[in-house]
């Protein structure tokens, strides 16, 4: 049998000339994991043109479906021993070498990736034997300078993938860098000397303080004036829309993790302040806590950080690690269709 004792997605091969790849997803998912999925629930992930260590090329279709009906169970007891949910930062082993080179575009955002092994090369993935090649996407930007990556490769380890996440800032790039073994950090080239002293300086000074809310500085090189960084979980809140109680919920997270930044800091008076003990304000009235630089939150939320930082009381506020915005993977279910 093929593949016998490693972990593979659900999937399967097009039953014949007429039928789709969407509809054969619904068909395997029924026939393997006993669940319903509508076909408008299906989302297309990524595509892997995949050849095996006996010469067999074939396209492997991947898909993302976050919705089903029934729970998830072996139904094919004779092909299959076991199901079970892995995160993505701990993958089982062993694992079919094209499900995981699937995995691993998916992670970085792929939509196509080619996975072409050769005479002698395990089944199962091995990372010294890793043959996934990512295709950029029309208009992507992975053309990482080759002594940037030498860079980062010596502080983490081998890269497989690069995903340039860069914002419109002239001069200043940034990658987001997967491993061999699947871990993920962010490599970023500053665009001028100063701001690459200044990031450096807050993450060897009052960064850390942050605790799990906040990247860790892996390594510099001032020559290049780049940075590895540590992957943080969470997702962006850019353009998400949530009822009422979650948004009370992430403004409370955000005002303590606000409230953080305020506090780690050292602070650096404006030019020309006035000395604290001659600043005035309004009898009956306290004063109003500091945003942090750049920060656009409403006032309130700032000051509702502040107030939770100070409980227990205390002349010192309040340092924990402040928490995180979410987990990095919402739960989704990966299944994939190749096509001879």
């Amino acid at each position: 049998m093929y593949a016998a004792g490693c972990w593979h997605l659900v999937s399967g091969h097009l039953d014949g000339p007429w039928e789709d790849v969407v509809t054969a997803l619904v068909r395997e998912t029924r026939e393997e994991a006993g669940i319903v999925v509508d076909p408008a629930d299906v989302r297309a992930a990524v595509t892997v043109h995949h050849r095996s260590p006996a010469g067999g090329a074939r396209l492997g279709v991947f898909f993302e479906v976050k919705r089903w009906q029934g729970t998830p169970e072996v139904m094919e007891r004779r092909v299959c021993d076991a199901m079970e949910w892995f995160a993505f930062g701990n993958l089982p082993e062993p694992m079919v070498a094209y499900c995981r080179a699937g995995l691993d575009a998916y992670r970085a955002g792929a939509r196509l990736a080619v996975h072409f092994q050769e005479p002698g090369d395990p089944i199962a993935y091995d990372s010294d034997a890793d043959r996934t090649v990512l295709v950029p996407d029309p208009g992507s930007r992975e053309d990482v300078p080759e002594e940037v990556r030498a860079f980062a490769e010596q502080a983490v380890g081998r890269i497989t993938a690069w995903r340039d996440v860069s914002r419109a800032r002239e001069e200043s790039r940034v990658w987001r860098a997967h491993g061999a073994e699947g871990g993920t950090c962010y490599v970023k080239i500053h665009q001028n000397g100063r701001f690459h002293q200044r990031e450096v300086g807050a993450f060897r000074g009052w960064v850390p303080s942050l605790g799990a809310a906040a990247p860790r500085l892996v390594a510099t090189d001032e020559r290049l004036r780049a940075v590895v960084l540590t992957a943080v979980g969470g997702r962006s809140l850019h353009g998400a829309t949530y009822a009422p109680e979650q948004q009370q919920r992430i403004f409370h997270r955000i005002g303590q993790l606000a409230a953080a930044i305020h506090t780690s800091a050292a602070p650096r008076p404006a030019a020309g302040a006035l000395p604290l003990g001659k600043l005035g304000r309004a009898p009956g009235r306290s004063p109003r806590p500091p945003r942090a630089r750049g920060c656009r939150l409403h006032p309130r939320h700032c000051r509702e950080g502040h107030r939770l930082a100070r409980l227990g009381g205390g002349p010192h506020p309040w340092r924990s690690p402040a928490p995180s915005l979410g987990k990095s993977f919402v739960g989704s279910a990966v299944v994939g269709i190749f096509a001879r």
